[in-house]
């Protein structure tokens, strides 16, 4: 497609959110946000996290009167259906101060990291199992051989009384118990 002087071109639109809208929701007060659900390092650029659909939102009207979410959808980007999060065009109230809010997120760091296992310590052996340890790393293949053999006879004798049918123990009621496999042969065709 050819360009030509006569054909019409978009005009620049600004970056800032158009609408006058408000919604009816409640304002958000971030001091009852979490800090880590709120970025404040760019004022002018600051986002939170939104409380119903739980994705970054930036604010818009950081130098208006009124500072709100920017309108979002609540599911991922081409893969959910484009449905608009209610708390789209949601008044934002800062009750905090910058200074304010890095001083709760060094506070809520450092009691997350005070939570995190620093080292994992072994756990102290008792003395019956330090015993048996120790037998085990003395023991060598021709120790273990001549434990199998002395305990040969006492599996032989267990097996043995396993074999053996008491008198008494046949069914008195029902069919005789088959003692040959059975093979059932196929109808032929």
């Amino acid at each position: 497609m050819t360009f030509t002087s006569a054909m019409p071109k978009a005009r620049k639109r600004p970056t800032r959110t158009r609408t006058k809208r408000v919604s009816s929701l409640p304002a958000i007060k971030l001091s009852q946000l979490p800090p880590s659900h709120i970025d404040l390092r760019d004022p002018l650029h600051a986002v939170l996290v939104c409380e119903d659909c739980e994705t970054l939102v930036p604010i818009t009207g950081m130098q208006d009167k009124v500072q709100k979410l920017v309108p979002h959808h609540t599911g991922k980007a081409g893969e959910a259906a484009a449905i608009r999060c209610r708390s789209s065009n949601r008044r934002i109230e800062f009750d905090m101060t910058i200074p304010e809010w890095r001083q709760a997120l060094t506070d809520a760091i450092k009691e997350a990291s005070s939570r995190t296992a620093t080292t994992v310590l072994p756990k102290a052996f008792s003395q019956q199992t330090d015993r048996t340890l120790r037998a085990r790393a003395e023991r060598t293949p021709a120790r273990r051989v001549a434990d199998w053999d002395a305990v040969l006879p006492r599996v032989a004798d267990a097996d043995k009384s396993r074999r053996a049918v008491p008198d008494g123990d046949v069914p008195t009621e029902g069919p005789a118990v088959p003692l040959t496999t059975l093979h059932p042969k196929r109808p032929e065709r």
